[in-house]
């Protein structure tokens, strides 16, 4: 039986690593130093070279002890394809209608990618779990703070363009999590596989995260 994803975890260090097109020889290892950083919720981008076996090695080794879900999940073919593989969430780069009713009547966490207020939103209305500011660099951890002003019910994920040294702004704009690609997990330490600077460097990242 599927592993739930556990809010727990989430909350615990709140940040959603994005792994996109990583050789599935380096996944298991990069997850071993999450594990010992604390970040607890990793995705997989479905755009990834074998991305669905990639989250059901992952989910079958990691789904008891981390939440694991797929990423860039764009209509329900994917989102089936994900699921089926072992996936505890998703996470969408837009609005899917289809896909957030779905999740929402299986009790799946979805999180939409949305930008304009309307959009988050909207999102929100059809039972988004949380919501994916996405690109969040554009306008920066002001228009976290800005939109929560008078939508102060929202759970906010703002992703793209957050780092160690503006997370904790985020956090502070009242941002309820983070997504994070190549920031948390940098290509020249991938790549050279120096997995100890690869774990100091995701230690460093969440030590910036306010509690």
């Amino acid at each position: 039986m599927k592993e739930a994803f556990s809010w727990e975890t989430f909350e615990k260090v709140p940040v959603v690593a994005i792994l996109r097109h990583l050789p599935s020889a380096q996944l298991h290892p990069l997850i071993h130093c999450m594990q010992q950083a604390g970040v607890g919720t990793v995705e997989v981008t479905m755009n990834s070279n074998d991305a669905v076996s990639s989250i059901r090695g992952l989910s079958q080794e990691f789904g008891k002890t981390m939440n694991v879900g797929a990423g860039t999940v764009c209509n329900l073919e994917d989102m089936h394809a994900a699921l089926e593989a072992g996936a505890q969430f998703i996470v969408m780069p837009i609005i899917q209608p289809d896909v957030i009713n779905y999740c929402v009547i299986h009790d799946i966490p979805v999180f939409p990618g949305a930008f304009t207020p309307s959009e988050i939103h909207t999102a929100w209305q059809l039972g988004a779990h949380m919501i994916k500011v996405f690109p969040a660099s554009t306008l920066g951890p002001s228009y976290i703070k800005d939109l929560l002003a008078p939508l102060n019910h929202l759970k906010l994920v703002p992703t793209g363009g957050v780092t160690k040294e503006n997370v904790k702004e985020y956090m502070n704009a009242g941002a309820r999590g983070v997504g994070v690609g190549s920031s948390l997990v940098p290509t020249d330490l991938l790549k050279k596989e120096d997995w100890k600077g690869l774990e100091n460097h995701m230690k460093e990242f969440v030590a910036a995260i306010p509690n």
